[in-house]
């Protein structure tokens, strides 16, 4: 008899596609059927969920984002909790953005018009990566690839969707379905006080910290990431 699979949705991040996800979808190929949405044709974190509900294969899946694909999952389960079976919120956060953070996100979308998304991309990875990474270089050139897919403006809307993202606490407090947030030790982007607000927040949530890892954790802890995506598609 065939090994059933679990439908799973993996959303990807800011300036990031499913290269993001690759270590996770075949580390986790025996036991879960993985989609990755494009996130990039809208300006708004619920326009984007939208778009990702309705295009999605699945009617019931396990649902997964990082950083910015974090808010677009949160929305997600916002507008259909039904179709949500369980949810993993990584290298994320569930406050609006800073005033400061939207300067920034505004002077760098301004910078990748002028100088291209290679110049932003290289701009950004140290804060992206732990700089002590072993696969630093490899990952950089994959947060290269990764940006280059996206596109200038994709990376806009993305930015502007960042920008006007609501506060989500109030709904994850919601969420009654299994949840994990976890992100990495080194992150500075979304730092473990952030997760251990959102983990707070829902009664029973699983809390997990990867060593020696930065934003992405997906990529620098591969193994890791996978071993603890694996522990939460099982049934509890």
């Amino acid at each position: 008899m065939p090994i059933s699979t679990t439908p799973l949705v993996l959303v990807p991040g800011l300036l990031c596609d499913a290269l993001l996800w690759a270590p996770q979808i075949e580390g986790l190929a025996g036991i879960a059927d993985a989609w990755v949405p494009a996130p990039t044709q809208h300006a708004t974190v619920d326009e984007l969920a939208r778009a990702a509900l309705a295009d999605c294969p699945f009617e019931q899946f396990a649902l997964a984002g990082l950083s910015m694909g974090g808010y677009i999952a949160m929305a997600m389960q916002r507008l259909a909790p039904q179709r949500v079976t369980r949810l993993a919120l990584l290298d994320t956060n569930a406050v609006a953005d800073a005033p400061a953070a939207s300067a920034a996100r505004r002077e760098l979308v301004a910078r990748s018009q002028a100088e291209g998304l290679g110049v932003v991309a290289d701009t950004l990875l140290p804060r992206l990566v732990w700089p002590q990474a072993p696969r630093h270089a490899a990952l950089q050139a994959v947060v290269r690839s990764m940006a280059h897919n996206v596109g200038v403006a994709a990376f806009a809307r993305q930015q502007q969707a960042i920008i006007g993202r609501p506060d989500a606490r109030a709904a994850l407090r919601a969420v009654a379905c299994p949840l994990l947030v976890a992100c990495g030790a080194q992150d500075i982007l979304t730092p473990p006080a952030l997760h251990e607000e959102m983990a707070s927040l829902v009664p029973g949530a699983q809390l997990v910290l990867f060593p020696d890892c930065g934003h992405l954790s997906p990529l620098e802890q591969p193994a890791l990431v996978t071993q603890a995506r694996h522990d939460w598609l099982q049934p509890r």
